[in-house]
């Protein structure tokens, strides 16, 4: 696992659970990268649902599933249901998903 990966997920039984810091209302649903908050790692997603009944929730699960190509059923929100910092769980490989994560980032920072 890489670094970054490393500070980004924790596994599980099931898979990994992956931080994320969640912008919504914005005006395109993108993955658009990294920050440090408080000295933690989090994936930064924007998503233009509104935070009102989970709508916000719904689309970041959906965004995450496109962004690491898997089925959106294998994609749930574990924790942060009404905070910008959520814990997203991905069901699946461990080390699969962390070097999907690593790929995923590296496009990032070379686009």
């Amino acid at each position: 696992m890489g670094a970054l990966s490393a500070q980004l997920c924790r596994r599980s039984r099931e898979g990994i659970n992956l931080t994320v810091r969640l912008t919504p209302k914005s005006s395109r649903d993108e993955i658009s990268g990294v920050d440090l908050i408080d000295g933690n790692a989090m994936l930064k997603a924007r998503v233009r649902a509104i935070p009102g009944k989970g709508k916000a929730n719904r689309a970041l699960e959906k965004l995450i599933a496109k962004w690491l190509r898997v089925p959106a059923s294998s994609v749930a929100l574990s924790r942060g249901g009404k905070s910008r910092a959520k814990s997203i769980a991905v069901h699946g490989d461990a080390e699969d998903l962390e070097r999907l994560i690593e790929s995923r980032l590296a496009a990032l920072a070379q686009a």
